[in-house]
Protein backbone atom coordinates (compact mmCIF):
# COMPACT_ATOMS: atom_id res chain seq x y z
CA UNK A 1 0.00 0.00 0.00
CA UNK A 2 1.16 3.42 -1.11
CA UNK A 3 0.84 6.39 1.94
CA UNK A 4 1.10 8.92 -1.01
CA UNK A 5 -1.33 7.58 -3.41
CA UNK A 6 -3.67 7.49 -0.17
CA UNK A 7 -3.13 11.50 0.19
CA UNK A 8 -3.34 11.47 -3.72
CA UNK A 9 -6.95 10.25 -3.75
CA UNK A 10 -8.08 12.22 -0.66
CA UNK A 11 -6.95 15.60 -1.66
CA UNK A 12 -9.41 17.58 -2.56
CA UNK A 13 -7.49 18.70 -5.00
CA UNK A 14 -7.92 15.11 -7.09
CA UNK A 15 -10.09 16.47 -9.98
CA UNK A 16 -12.84 14.25 -9.27
CA UNK A 17 -15.72 17.07 -9.17
CA UNK A 18 -16.24 17.17 -5.16
CA UNK A 19 -16.02 20.29 -5.02
CA UNK A 20 -18.83 21.25 -7.23
CA UNK A 21 -21.10 19.63 -4.52
CA UNK A 22 -22.17 20.08 -0.81
CA UNK A 23 -22.68 16.54 0.32
CA UNK A 24 -26.39 18.08 0.95
CA UNK A 25 -25.15 21.21 2.89
CA UNK A 26 -26.73 23.86 1.13
CA UNK A 27 -30.17 22.91 1.01
CA UNK A 28 -29.73 22.66 5.29
CA UNK A 29 -28.48 25.65 5.42
CA UNK A 30 -31.59 27.30 3.63
CA UNK A 31 -33.68 25.32 5.68
CA UNK A 32 -31.35 26.65 8.76
CA UNK A 33 -30.44 22.96 9.94
CA UNK A 34 -26.65 24.05 9.38
CA UNK A 35 -26.28 27.79 11.46
CA UNK A 36 -22.85 27.25 12.74
CA UNK A 37 -20.03 24.79 13.71
CA UNK A 38 -22.14 22.87 16.27
CA UNK A 39 -24.55 21.83 14.07
CA UNK A 40 -22.37 21.31 10.67
CA UNK A 41 -21.02 18.83 13.34
CA UNK A 42 -24.46 17.11 14.03
CA UNK A 43 -25.00 17.50 10.37
CA UNK A 44 -21.60 15.35 9.31
CA UNK A 45 -22.32 13.04 11.81
CA UNK A 46 -25.89 12.27 10.49
CA UNK A 47 -23.76 11.57 7.19
CA UNK A 48 -21.11 9.43 8.32
CA UNK A 49 -23.74 6.66 10.08
CA UNK A 50 -26.34 6.60 7.00
CA UNK A 51 -25.43 7.26 3.98
CA UNK A 52 -21.98 7.45 4.47
CA UNK A 53 -21.98 4.25 5.96
CA UNK A 54 -23.18 2.34 2.74
CA UNK A 55 -21.07 4.26 0.61
CA UNK A 56 -17.89 3.30 2.45
CA UNK A 57 -19.10 -0.76 2.44
CA UNK A 58 -19.41 -0.23 -1.20
CA UNK A 59 -16.42 1.48 -1.72
CA UNK A 60 -14.50 -1.35 0.58
CA UNK A 61 -16.36 -3.72 -1.86
CA UNK A 62 -15.12 -2.95 -4.86
CA UNK A 63 -11.86 -2.87 -3.69
CA UNK A 64 -11.83 -6.01 -2.42
CA UNK A 65 -13.11 -7.04 -6.12
CA UNK A 66 -16.67 -7.53 -5.65
CA UNK A 67 -18.79 -7.00 -8.80
CA UNK A 68 -19.22 -3.96 -9.72
CA UNK A 69 -22.59 -4.03 -11.57
CA UNK A 70 -23.55 -5.86 -8.42
CA UNK A 71 -22.61 -3.08 -6.17
CA UNK A 72 -24.00 -0.59 -8.95
CA UNK A 73 -27.69 -1.82 -8.49
CA UNK A 74 -27.34 -1.94 -4.44
CA UNK A 75 -26.47 1.99 -4.42
CA UNK A 76 -29.39 2.53 -7.02
CA UNK A 77 -31.88 0.94 -4.32
CA UNK A 78 -30.14 2.13 -1.58
CA UNK A 79 -30.47 6.05 -3.31
CA UNK A 80 -34.55 6.93 -3.44
CA UNK A 81 -34.03 10.26 -4.88
CA UNK A 82 -33.28 10.42 -8.46
CA UNK A 83 -31.56 14.07 -7.96
CA UNK A 84 -29.32 11.84 -5.77
CA UNK A 85 -28.72 9.29 -8.27
CA UNK A 86 -28.14 11.77 -11.03
CA UNK A 87 -25.78 13.24 -8.75
CA UNK A 88 -23.70 10.32 -8.01
CA UNK A 89 -23.12 9.07 -11.02
CA UNK A 90 -21.85 12.50 -12.17
CA UNK A 91 -19.22 11.91 -9.48
CA UNK A 92 -18.88 8.48 -10.74
CA UNK A 93 -18.58 9.73 -14.16
CA UNK A 94 -15.31 12.37 -13.17
CA UNK A 95 -13.78 10.11 -10.92
CA UNK A 96 -13.40 7.40 -13.26
CA UNK A 97 -11.82 9.86 -15.81
CA UNK A 98 -9.30 11.48 -13.10
CA UNK A 99 -8.57 7.87 -11.87
CA UNK A 100 -8.38 6.42 -15.53
CA UNK A 101 -5.50 9.05 -15.73
CA UNK A 102 -3.75 8.73 -12.82
CA UNK A 103 -3.73 5.09 -12.42
CA UNK A 104 -4.51 3.46 -16.07
CA UNK A 105 -5.72 -0.14 -15.12
CA UNK A 106 -7.76 -2.58 -17.71
CA UNK A 107 -10.59 -3.29 -14.63
CA UNK A 108 -11.40 0.94 -14.56
CA UNK A 109 -11.31 0.73 -18.43
CA UNK A 110 -13.73 -2.05 -18.51
CA UNK A 111 -15.87 -0.28 -16.04
CA UNK A 112 -15.81 2.83 -17.60
CA UNK A 113 -17.64 0.72 -21.01
CA UNK A 114 -19.75 -1.07 -19.24
CA UNK A 115 -21.22 2.48 -17.32
CA UNK A 116 -20.83 5.31 -20.24
CA UNK A 117 -22.76 7.44 -18.22
CA UNK A 118 -20.80 6.81 -15.23
CA UNK A 119 -21.42 3.99 -12.29
CA UNK A 120 -21.89 5.32 -8.61
CA UNK A 121 -19.47 7.33 -6.91
CA UNK A 122 -18.50 4.66 -4.46
CA UNK A 123 -18.20 2.15 -6.85
CA UNK A 124 -15.62 3.88 -8.59
CA UNK A 125 -13.88 5.06 -5.52
CA UNK A 126 -13.08 1.29 -4.86
CA UNK A 127 -12.23 0.92 -8.32
CA UNK A 128 -9.74 3.91 -8.41
CA UNK A 129 -8.48 2.56 -4.50
CA UNK A 130 -7.51 -0.89 -6.28
CA UNK A 131 -6.11 0.36 -9.30
CA UNK A 132 -4.15 2.62 -6.99
CA UNK A 133 -2.59 -0.69 -4.93
CA UNK A 134 -4.94 0.33 -1.93
CA UNK A 135 -7.04 -1.57 -0.05
CA UNK A 136 -10.34 -1.69 1.38
CA UNK A 137 -10.00 -0.07 4.28
CA UNK A 138 -7.87 2.85 2.41
CA UNK A 139 -10.98 3.21 0.28
CA UNK A 140 -13.40 3.00 3.02
CA UNK A 141 -11.33 5.99 4.49
CA UNK A 142 -11.81 8.16 1.72
CA UNK A 143 -15.39 7.64 1.23
CA UNK A 144 -15.97 9.07 5.10
CA UNK A 145 -13.48 11.66 4.86
CA UNK A 146 -15.09 12.92 1.72
CA UNK A 147 -18.59 12.83 2.71
CA UNK A 148 -17.82 15.08 6.05
CA UNK A 149 -15.50 17.04 4.22
CA UNK A 150 -16.94 18.30 1.45
CA UNK A 151 -20.33 19.67 3.79
CA UNK A 152 -17.73 20.94 5.91
CA UNK A 153 -15.85 23.28 3.28
CA UNK A 154 -18.86 24.17 1.61
CA UNK A 155 -20.27 25.89 5.07
CA UNK A 156 -17.40 27.79 4.79
CA UNK A 157 -18.64 29.32 1.46
CA UNK A 158 -22.13 29.26 2.21
CA UNK A 159 -22.27 30.42 5.91
CA UNK A 160 -18.97 32.65 5.93
CA UNK A 161 -18.03 29.54 8.70
CA UNK A 162 -14.35 30.19 10.73
CA UNK A 163 -12.35 27.79 8.53
CA UNK A 164 -10.63 26.50 12.03
CA UNK A 165 -14.11 25.81 13.25
CA UNK A 166 -14.82 23.59 10.33
CA UNK A 167 -11.78 21.49 10.35
CA UNK A 168 -12.23 21.40 14.32
CA UNK A 169 -15.37 20.00 13.14
CA UNK A 170 -13.58 17.00 11.22
CA UNK A 171 -11.32 16.35 13.74
CA UNK A 172 -13.63 15.87 16.00
CA UNK A 173 -15.07 13.07 13.95
CA UNK A 174 -11.79 11.85 13.12
CA UNK A 175 -12.14 8.51 15.71
CA UNK A 176 -15.89 7.94 14.56
CA UNK A 177 -14.86 7.96 11.14
CA UNK A 178 -11.93 5.22 11.59
CA UNK A 179 -14.77 3.27 13.38
CA UNK A 180 -17.01 3.11 10.85
CA UNK A 181 -14.37 2.46 8.17
CA UNK A 182 -13.78 -0.69 9.92
CA UNK A 183 -16.64 -2.49 10.43
CA UNK A 184 -17.11 -1.29 6.73
CA UNK A 185 -14.65 -3.34 5.36
CA UNK A 186 -15.78 -6.23 8.05
CA UNK A 187 -18.95 -5.85 5.97
CA UNK A 188 -17.75 -5.42 2.59
CA UNK A 189 -15.55 -8.86 3.27
CA UNK A 190 -18.76 -10.88 3.98
CA UNK A 191 -20.08 -8.80 0.20
CA UNK A 192 -17.69 -10.58 -1.34
CA UNK A 193 -18.76 -13.77 0.13
CA UNK A 194 -22.41 -12.85 0.76
CA UNK A 195 -23.60 -11.02 -2.04
CA UNK A 196 -25.01 -7.37 -2.33
CA UNK A 197 -28.00 -8.02 0.62
CA UNK A 198 -25.64 -8.30 3.01
CA UNK A 199 -24.73 -4.09 2.30
CA UNK A 200 -26.56 -1.76 5.19
CA UNK A 201 -29.63 0.96 3.67
CA UNK A 202 -28.71 3.70 6.38
CA UNK A 203 -31.27 6.40 5.05
CA UNK A 204 -31.40 10.07 5.91
CA UNK A 205 -34.50 11.19 4.95
CA UNK A 206 -34.07 14.71 5.00
CA UNK A 207 -31.51 14.58 2.44
CA UNK A 208 -33.20 12.83 0.02
CA UNK A 209 -36.08 15.44 0.67
CA UNK A 210 -33.39 18.40 0.52
CA UNK A 211 -31.45 17.02 -2.59
CA UNK A 212 -34.52 17.26 -4.27
CA UNK A 213 -35.42 20.63 -3.36
CA UNK A 214 -32.28 21.64 -3.84
CA UNK A 215 -32.38 20.26 -7.34
CA UNK A 216 -35.28 22.65 -8.47
CA UNK A 217 -33.60 25.84 -7.32
CA UNK A 218 -32.98 28.22 -9.67
CA UNK A 219 -30.00 29.59 -8.45
CA UNK A 220 -27.34 27.55 -6.20
CA UNK A 221 -23.85 27.50 -5.54
CA UNK A 222 -23.32 23.77 -5.34
CA UNK A 223 -24.48 20.69 -7.92
CA UNK A 224 -25.92 18.84 -4.79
Amino acid sequence: MSRAALLVLADGRFPAGGHAHSGGAEAAVRAGRITDAPSLEAFCRGRLHTNGVVAACVAAAAALGADPGDLDRAVDARTPSPALRVAGRRLGRQLMRAARATWPSPELDAVAAQFPKGAHQPVVLGLAARAAGLGALDAAHCSLYEGVSGPATAVVRLLGLDPFDATGVLARLADEVDQVAQEAVETAERVVTDGVDVLPAGSAPLLEIGAEAHAAWAVRLFAS
